[in-house]
């Protein structure tokens, strides 16, 4: 009974971390990825909008970068979940500063706890969108007077970005692929 119970286990632990496996190749893709991601927001915003302003490159986006480059094939780090999860969750996080404005206590918990509830229904779980309501809320003054702009720059613009990066670096080595494609990698 015992060494049916360890194998379940092992078969188990095998299943549920075998997306999370990597080759030490893996890691150099992550970085390109990650860094050309990342550096492609920035780039843009300092020569868009201004070193000041600092409102184009989010931290959510660092969020997102880990998932799209270093968990290529986690549910979480797919294209529909990668857009539509910071886009719901930044809808949401403007609309609730909108009605809320003075009270940013309640507008936070309820712009976070929504996001992931519509992300939840929607079938759209991407974690960095819940911080993407969160910046809606909490963010600078220049990021909170962007209003529904805020959705189109920097967030639509930044996922975007790093979407197209994903596509490109995530395939190309032989290994890789992205977005996931469960039928072809079993």
């Amino acid at each position: 009974m015992k060494r049916r119970i360890k194998r379940a286990y092992r078969v188990t632990s095998y299943v549920i971390y075998r997306q999370t496996i990597l080759e030490p190749i893996d890691h150099l893709w992550t970085f390109i990825g990650a860094f050309t991601g990342i550096s492609a927001i920035g780039f843009i915003q300092c020569n868009r909008v201004g070193q000041v302003d600092n409102i184009f490159l989010i931290g959510s986006f660092g969020a997102s970068a880990v998932l799209v480059f270093g968990a290529t094939n986690s549910p979480l780090a797919q294209p529909r979940n990668l857009i539509f999860g910071h886009l719901i969750s930044a809808l949401i996080g403007v609309t609730i500063h909108k009605l809320l404005p003075g009270q940013l206590w309640l507008a936070a918990a309820l712009a976070v706890s929504l996001s992931i509830v519509a992300m939840q229904m929607t079938k759209t779980m991407h974690p960095p969108g819940g911080a993407t309501a969160l910046i809606a809320n909490i963010g600078t003054e220049k990021v909170k007077a962007l209003g529904y702009g805020y959705i189109l720059s920097p967030v639509m613009s930044g996922v975007l970005i790093l979407f197209v990066v994903a596509i490109i670096v995530n395939n190309i080595p032989r290994d890789r692929c992205y977005p996931y494609n469960w039928r072809r990698n079993r």
